[in-house]
């Protein structure tokens, strides 16, 4: 029909309608066509405990203390309409198509009432009975026979694949209104603790302890739990009844098949039905299986087409106008095998869009999509009604709010063939959630109700996940970081830790570093929320490492910002752990103090200089950074102690190689300029402004002694009492550098002007201000142990660096190896290795 000119059939009479509606102008068409602006990012933000958490599919959730102005008010309970719209919320929807018969519920009056009396009195049941035994069913009519009972009315939750906590959010979201808030575990218990409620419970799956804390925390509340013989019992001090369900007997399941068939059964029917019975040993569920197979054997048995054109049934004659047709014996019962596992043979007898939706569900197991998913699913307009023939069959059965699979069907269509493609089905499911949930009409509430089906795709493609072809995505990766965000802001935190783990190994298995970086962080701000402070630390520190590998520098932020937050609340400092990414504090003044014992070799011991000279003094520790690091800060001090002194032997042996081999002046600067200046620098001689004795000859005459000059051009050392120092025409080196060890050195001359080594003075905390770097090698003479012949004055200090005599001349070497430590000398506490 088209939609811009409405017809008179469709509001039932002839031509006085309304006008038709006039197409607007083409022009006025083409921007509709034209490209549009992407969507902006959904970010939410929401109360979780005294977190404000900002929820941004980008770059990571924002986390940081929530200000008192943006606290929520104190949660408020629904009113009674309120609460009616919640619980029509929480029931499955109604397939499409024409509304099928309620079955009565037979054999069951006795456990009805006595569930009801217990709940009056305030005392919790637990009601176990098999799959398929008509449980669900039992607890619909018991809930609302109980529906004034409590001052909360009935809430229902649904316990398939929920823990304890999951529920005492659920029972919290159903009765309070709390939007965009989740608080604390002290404040959802002070919470829960007024709720008086009857809460139905169905498809429990734990028992013991989380049940016991379950109950503990609800103390007003009547639970009325439904599970299966498999699931753990409650503690034995807990105060919960049992009710058992069993089968059907053999007249009630003969009555059950009737109703469902819609008319009286044959004999053969019947003595077929009594073997049904006692193959299935009295399920209600094979009872209704066994009537759909009856009334699909009846259309064959009419010569009507099962299926139409479009791939759906016609409507089926009344039941009692079966009898008018000639019924033969064309077509016989199912065998009993046949009638025991119905699943292949009633799905072979149905539209192909539900044998297409019954694969899709074993591709996500057992997980049937919502009908509004369906169309797009399987590519037919019209597979939305695919739910109703589907539920008319008993191959699904409510669950929460949702369907599933009914019990046995998903073996007994994987032994047909049903599951051959499963790994495509579930990649197809997963496409097509990845752009619903991204959409921005699509609420997280309404994706929080497809958390299952979700899941499911995420649980079978994470494990198969591959490296994609190039410009290419991978499918998991996909569905989870479009899902987890819209989770987080649907408070279906469950779900969002378990879309958050399967994304994150999905990633890493795709080699998609960015994303399995966003997925640590995202984990990290769970477990902050959630008190585990360890592991928050752990996630957040391993985002930081692969964001900081990736140069991503808001999404680093993020994550340190995170982490700062769980430094704060554990009262750990974050240098004291092996952060990745993460500067240590202090580690300028780490690097520069020196260990308690020193350093070892190779470095030499150096002796303690004179008293009036310029002591180094050595910076240590702070006791508060020692207290706080403990063994870890000492050992952590030594192993960048140690590392700054190898650092410092390299650098100072590649300084003495070049120099030694890359000077090519006769007379370098270096070899006229001490290694220890007077702080008073001269800037019209040649002296550079150090203080020169007034007598080195040995006397108080006042004399300016002689000083060695130059050598000649014949290599001899001459002396000269011109304080002028003479050019020497050779440039030939220093006597001190090309004396022969069996020459002995020159006691005439002091020892304040002997060059010492080059490796004599540790390097202070001041910065050199007058003398550079030379390339003198390290001695390698022995001390001696004759004493000067000159006392040197006493109002300068010596620049020697032995006490037992003057330094002896050393021979040129080119090599850079290693100082060796002077022998007899004691090592002083106050210099710095």
């Amino acid at each position: 029909m088209d939609p811009d000119n409405q017809g008179p059939e469709e509001y039932g009479h002839d031509g006085d309608g309304p006008a038709p509606r006039q197409r607007p102008p083409r022009e006025s068409l083409t921007p509709d066509f034209a490209q549009h602006a992407p969507a902006l990012a959904r970010t939410v933000q929401l109360v979780a405990g005294d977190f404000l958490l900002t929820v941004n599919p980008v770059d990571g959730s924002e986390i940081e203390v929530c200000p008192p102005t943006a606290r929520p008010a104190r949660p408020v309970k629904l009113t009674a309409a309120e609460r009616a719209e919640a619980e029509r919320a929480a029931r499955p929807p109604v397939p499409p198509g024409p509304p099928q018969p309620a079955l009565p519920l037979l054999a069951r009056q006795d456990e009805r009432e006595r569930l009801v009396r217990l709940l009056a009195r305030g005392r919790s049941t637990r009601l176990t009975g098999p799959a398929g035994s008509g449980r669900t069913r039992l607890l619909d009519l018991v809930a609302e026979d109980c529906s004034d009972l409590a001052p909360d009315g009935v809430v229902r939750l649904n316990g398939f694949g929920r823990t304890s906590d999951d529920l005492l959010y659920g029972l919290f979201h159903a009765v309070y209104s709390a939007p965009l808030h989740r608080p604390d575990r002290d404040e959802l218990l002070g919470h829960v603790r007024e709720i008086g409620a009857v809460v139905v419970l169905d498809d429990l799956e734990f028992g013991g302890a989380a049940l016991d804390e379950l109950l503990q925390a609800t103390p007003e509340c009547a639970f009325l739990l439904g599970a299966t013989p498999d699931v753990p019992a409650p503690s034995a001090h807990a105060a919960v009844e049992e009710v058992v369900l069993g089968g059907l007997e053999r007249a009630a399941g003969l009555d059950l098949l009737e109703h469902a068939v819609g008319r009286t059964l044959t004999e053969d029917e019947s003595n077929w039905a009594g073997d049904l019975w006692f193959e299935s040993e009295g399920l209600p569920l094979r009872f209704v299986q066994a009537g759909a197979l009856l009334r699909q054997r009846d259309r064959l048995r009419a010569g009507t087409s099962a299926v139409d054109e479009f791939g759906v049934f016609e409507d089926a004659p009344p039941a009692d106008s079966v009898e008018t047709y000639d019924l033969g014996d064309d077509v016989p019962l199912p065998a009993l095998g046949e009638a025991a596992a119905p699943a292949p043979l009633l799905a072979s007898r149905l539209s192909a869009s539900a044998r297409a939706t019954l694969r899709f569900a074993l591709a996500l197991g057992g997980e049937v999509p919502h009908q509004a998913h369906l169309p797009a699913l399987v590519g037919d307009t019209h597979a939305d009604a695919a739910l109703g023939e589907l539920a008319a069959c008993g191959l699904v059965s409510p669950v929460g709010s949702r369907y599933r699979l009914a019990a046995g069907v998903p073996a007994q269509l994987e032994a047909a063939g049903y599951a051959d493609e499963a790994e495509a089905g579930a990649r197809s499911a997963a496409q097509h959630y990845s752009w619903w949930a991204g959409h921005p009409s699509v609420t997280p509430e309404r994706v929080c109700a497809e958390a299952d089906a979700l899941l499911a795709a995420l649980a079978v493609l994470g494990p198969v996940t591959r490296p994609p072809a190039e410009g290419e995505e991978s499918a998991a990766v996909h569905l989870a970081r479009t899902a987890a965000p819209a989770f987080a802001a649907g408070l279906h935190w469950s779900a969002w830790e378990r879309a958050l783990r399967s994304g994150a190994e999905a990633a890493r298995l795709a080699g998609d570093v960015a994303e399995e970086a966003y997925f640590h962080h995202e984990l990290g701000v769970l477990a902050l929320c959630a008190g585990q402070l360890d592991r928050a630390r752990a996630e957040l520190e391993a985002s930081i490492g692969l964001r900081g590998a990736l140069a991503d520098k808001r999404g680093t932020v993020a994550g340190r910002r995170a982490l700062a937050l769980v430094a704060d609340r554990s009262g750990t400092p974050i240098g004291l752990g092996p952060t990745a990414g993460e500067e240590v504090p202090d580690a300028r003044d780490e690097e520069s103090a020196s260990p308690p014992g020193g350093v070892p070799a190779p470095f030499p011991t150096l002796q303690q200089p004179p008293s009036p000279a310029l002591v180094t003094h050595r910076s240590s520790p702070a006791p508060s950074r020692a207290a706080r690091g403990g063994l870890k800060g000492l050992a952590r001090r030594n192993l960048v102690a140690a590392g700054a002194g190898a650092l410092l032997v390299a650098v100072l042996g590649t300084v003495v190689t070049l120099g030694a081999t890359s000077d090519n002046d006769k007379n370098p600067p270096s070899g006229q300029v001490g290694v220890n200046p007077s702080a008073s620098q001269g800037v019209s001689d040649d002296s550079l402004g150090a203080d020169r004795p007034k007598n080195d000859g040995g006397g108080d005459t006042g004399e300016v002694p002689a000083r060695p000059t130059d050598p000649g051009p014949d290599g001899t050392l001459g002396t000269s009492d011109d304080p002028t120092p003479t050019a020497s025409p050779s440039g030939s080196p220093d006597p001190s550098d090309s004396a022969s060890p069996s020459r002995p050195p020159s006691t005439s001359k002091p020892p304040s002007t002997t060059e010492p080594p080059a490796t004599s003075k540790p390097p202070t905390s001041k910065p050199p201000t007058s003398k550079p770097p030379t390339s003198e090698p390290p001695t390698s003479q022995p001390p001696t142990s004759e004493p000067p012949t000159s006392q040197p004055p006493t109002t300068s200090p010596s620049t020697s660096d032995s006490a037992s005599g003057p330094a002896p001349s050393a021979p040129t070497s080119t090599t850079a190896s290693a100082p060796q430590s002077t022998t007899g000398a004691p090592s002083s506490p106050d210099t710095v290795i």
